[in-house]
């Protein structure tokens, strides 16, 4: 069964939208898969994502308020085929963490997006709630387009 982990900051905006987008990736497709989302810092542990991603994810017809914060660790290099992080700053961080026997590929996110390889998905924190939107339209694509390389296309 393939597996995917989404990384980011505080696991309450970008990755746990990215946890969402692909779910639903999973779902279109008959898939019952290991998807899950973590943070690189401990700030927001046991939280609750950002309303305003709640709002964005709810209009998408997704509920994120079951999903919880929580921290990248060592396990998850052994349990996720593929860890994606959100930023450069969570890539190199994971690179730091991954252990020499870890089957995990690690990516940045847009790099699943031929256009955007290299760029991060920008953080919409500190920014105004459209800043929301962009981001999952963001990894709404990203995902889309991993799912299609990973999983095939959708029947």
């Amino acid at each position: 069964m393939t597996s995917f982990l989404f990384v980011c900051t505080g696991n309450i905006c970008r990755s746990p939208l990215a946890e969402l987008a692909m779910r639903r990736e999973a779902s279109l497709r008959g898939l019952t898969l290991d998807i899950d989302s973590a943070a690189t810092g401990r700030w927001n542990l046991g939280e609750a994502p950002d309303p305003r991603a709640r709002v964005v994810a709810s209009r998408q017809g997704l509920d994120a308020s079951p999903l919880r914060a929580r921290l990248v660790t060592e396990k998850d290099f052994d349990r996720f085929d593929y860890i994606i992080a959100m930023d450069r700053s969570h890539l190199a961080i994971l690179r730091l963490m991954r252990p020499h026997h870890s089957k995990a590929r690690l990516s940045l996110m847009l790099d699943h997006i031929p256009a955007r390889t290299g760029q991060d998905v920008i953080d919409p924190y500190y920014g105004p709630d459209e800043g929301f939107v962009t981001t999952w339209e963001d990894v709404e694509a990203a995902c889309a387009a991993l799912a299609r390389t990973v999983l095939g296309p959708r029947p």
